[in-house]
């Protein structure tokens, strides 16, 4: 039987819990590509990785790559299963939150980037990246292209890329790379280390659709061909900014209730070009607020980008919703009420027609709108409903209101 101390030992002995996917793998590679669903152990599977190469002085100069700046802190450095609280007490790195720099006792040093400033990556140069979920980040392409060029020192630099996956090009083609070494775990296999009925209401949440292969079997999916929108169509468009915008406004899906199992509230920015091209800004969708808690977030969305009306489906709640809204503007936006009279997919068939003929372009990356996107309409099934795809359809639909569309009535 184990003394307490040698429990202790067992309990901090990451080789002795890591599952198989968690394990750095063998060979000769340069970029570790650990796909998995939702709590599947990413983060601890990197963070670990990353300590025990700084303690050891395997690796002197290492960045910490995240979707935001406040993403890498929070998740990467402080978070639960990041550097901070998985490195042995006696190892603990030092943390300079104001110099965004972590100091190892054996000399290495972290420097934490941002995935939305990709010049930031142009100056310094390392022998260790890890890069956190990468599917999230807006101009992934450019932030990956200049962190490999920026991975020059050593013998052997390398990097690991942790996330959920999406159906995205450029992780597809960092995972097709012949120096990236793939692993694979879903939400199950650490549901030890979850709270009780977390991987149970994923799947309810998600039923036994192509989105629950993606969020908790980690899977990375090509798109359902009977699907409105095509992925090409959305990359094909994308931009990095927009130009001046005649309009802007904000689409507005609101859920039927409230509370942690409701429906979402979508929520999706977009403007109009002096061309009358589109470009879609911002998705704001949020889950399980009341009223007027989502309400709120529809007025941060309108401040953020100054749009000068709301556009909001009023098939549940009526007068209600538009008069929550319109006191919520307090003289700004304008509440335009619309009624949804046609089914969710004749509806969008306009829309899906702009998105192929290349009018209607994403500012960046907005991953979870363009994976509802990609199962829209197809023969999947299941899944949650197409919140944030409605509230696209509207605000588009407004934009471009001269031809076929959903009828629009202003308040």
């Amino acid at each position: 039987m184990l003394d307490r101390k040698d429990r202790r030992r067992l309990d901090r002995s990451w080789d002795f819990w890591a599952g198989d996917a968690q394990t750095p793998p063998d060979g000769d590679w340069r970029v570790w590509l650990f796909l998995g669903g939702r709590g599947a152990g990413k983060t601890r599977a990197a963070a670990e990785w990353v300590n025990a190469m700084a303690s050891s002085g395997a690796a002197r100069r290492i960045g910490l790559i995240g979707a935001t700046a406040h993403d890498a802190r929070n998740v990467m450095v402080e978070g639960l299963s990041g550097l901070l609280n998985t490195a042995d007490p006696a190892k603990r790195p030092v943390w300079l939150s104001s110099a965004r720099r972590l100091n190892w006792a054996s000399g290495a040093t972290g420097m934490v980037l941002s995935a939305e400033r990709p010049r930031s990556l142009r100056g310094p140069q390392f022998d260790l990246l890890w890069a956190d979920e990468i599917a999230k980040w807006r101009l992934a392409g450019d932030v990956l292209s200049t962190a490999q060029m920026a991975l020059r020192l050593g013998d052997a630099p390398r990097m690991a890329a942790t996330t959920t996956p999406a159906r995205s090009s450029v992780l597809r083609e960092l995972a097709g790379d012949a120096a990236t070494v793939v692993t694979r775990a879903a939400t199950s296999a650490n549901a030890g280390h979850l709270s009780p009925g977390f991987v149970a209401e994923l799947e309810r949440r998600y039923g036994a659709s192509a989105l629950a292969r993606q969020e908790i079997y980690g899977e990375m999916l090509e798109d359902d061909a009977t699907a409105l929108f095509r992925r090409a169509w959305i990359d094909a468009a994308r931009v990095r900014a927009a130009p001046a915008l005649a309009r802007v406004v904000v689409g507005v899906d609101p859920p039927v209730s409230s509370g942690s199992k409701a429906d979402a509230c979508g929520i999706v920015v977009a403007g109009r070009a002096a061309d009358g091209d589109v470009y879609v800004l911002a998705d704001a969708t949020v889950q399980g607020l009341s009223p007027a808690g989502w309400a709120r977030q529809v007025q941060r969305a309108v401040d953020a980008h100054e749009a000068d009306a709301v556009v909001v489906e009023t098939n549940q709640g009526g007068e209600l919703v538009s008069d929550l809204l319109k006191k919520m503007a307090d003289g700004g936006a304008r509440v335009t009420r619309v009624h949804a009279r046609e089914g969710k997919r004749m509806r969008a068939e306009p829309v899906a027609l702009l998105y192929e003929t290349g009018r209607v372009h994403h500012v960046g990356a907005l991953r979870e709108l363009e994976d509802e996107m990609c199962l829209f309409g197809g023969a999947d099934g299941g899944g949650p409903s197409p919140d944030r795809v409605d509230a696209l359809v509207w605000a588009v639909s407004a934009l471009t209101k001269g031809g076929a569309g959903p009828r629009v009535r202003g308040v």
